[in-house]
């Protein structure tokens, strides 16, 4: 990392600090760490986590950027961030009910990389990658290699878009959509803006958060030229993870005319508190960002030790209730297979 003249400086609220040049976002991707062992000798845990960690990596595999690493607190294994990264043995407990495809996405697969559940919107699998491998992902299990079109692909499904005049809503996401090249996000969203019903473009993403140098000038080039509304929904579950340079790369969404908004999962040992909750709406809508999507959590294979009971969720959701105004409150709900919406509990 290079350092420059310290007559230049950037304001951080308190203090003023030196400005900083970082890798490309591309180089901070390929050299997220992908080894279990590497991440608790980085973070300093104790070496009775790293059988565990091994276990999980092996069914789902290690990924953690630096940039999100570096908010992680060394030495403590009950860090919130470090909770939603670190691979855990009891990823390979069976539970009940907990199962591969929990939202029953493979049949509603009705092209390759276009997931159909709801009417007047589609969402479509803009890459299979993500910076940061979240243990509770609902996709952990997804069948990406059947859902990674190519451009000639591509045109076969969005064929579907333009025979369908009822959809007015894209929904790019993933893994994370925004790991694909501003080239490949170009070409499909112009494709996209040239389907006449098409009004608004929704991007589903954590890139902005755990390697917040992707909100480059090539990203904002192709996002503030499309005739396309334009929303950015981030997915954050703890104030922890918004520091400065998250703070500045939704405020250089926000100049591009974006809205933003954010979808969090309730998980167990890293929010399920209403000071928690609380510190992260208000420190979303410090970074410009509307809380939207309190998840419960997705009954996935391998995460039931994230689970908090929908009686705690409620209680929860009611102490938040008198401690925040109206705008910072996320809605809490669940998604059902086979339902028109997401349901508010």
């Amino acid at each position: 990392m290079i350092t420059r003249s310290p007559a230049l400086l950037q304001r951080s609220g308190r203090q003023a600090r030196p400005l900083t040049i970082a890798a490309p976002w591309q180089t901070q991707l390929a050299r997220a760490i992908r080894d279990p062992a590497e991440l608790c000798r980085r973070l300093g845990l104790d070496d009775a986590w790293l059988p565990g960690a091994e276990a999980g990596h092996h069914l789902f595999e290690v990924r953690v950027p630096e940039p999100y690493l570096a908010r992680i607190r060394p030495g403590d294994p009950l860090d919130p961030l470090l909770r939603q990264v670190l691979p855990l043995g009891d990823e390979a407990l069976p539970t009940p009910g907990y199962v591969t495809d929990p939202l029953e996405e493979t049949d509603h697969t009705s092209a390759r990389g276009l997931i159909h559940k709801y009417a007047g919107r589609v969402l479509l699998i803009a890459s299979p990658a993500c910076a940061v491998n979240c243990r509770y992902c609902f996709r952990r299990h997804f069948p990406y290699e059947e859902n990674s079109p190519s451009r000639a692909q591509w045109d076969h499904t969005l064929d579907t878009l333009r025979d369908d005049t009822s959809i007015q809503e894209a929904i790019l996401s993933g893994g994370d959509p925004l790991a694909a090249s501003d080239r490949q996000l170009a070409w499909l969203v112009a494709r996209l803006e040239a389907i006449p019903h098409l009004r608004r473009l929704r991007i589903h993403t954590r890139l902005p958060v755990v390697i917040p140098d992707r909100i480059d000038d090539a990203l904002l080039g192709w996002l503030s030229a499309t005739r396309l509304q334009k929303v950015v929904v981030l997915h954050v579950n703890h104030a922890q993870e918004i520091d400065d340079s998250v703070i500045a790369a939704c405020e250089r969404l926000k100049d591009a005319g974006v809205t933003l908004l954010n979808q969090s999962v309730l998980l167990r040992g890293v929010n399920d508190s209403v000071d928690a909750l609380a510190e992260l709406s208000e420190r979303l809508f410090e970074a410009g960002v509307l809380p939207y999507y309190l998840h419960v959590l997705d009954p996935v294979a391998g995460a039931a030790h994230f689970d908090v009971p929908d009686f705690d969720a409620r209680e929860l959701v009611a102490g938040l209730r008198e401690v925040l105004p109206g705008f910072l409150m996320p809605r809490l709900v669940r998604e059902i297979p086979g339902e028109a919406s997401k349901t508010p509990l």
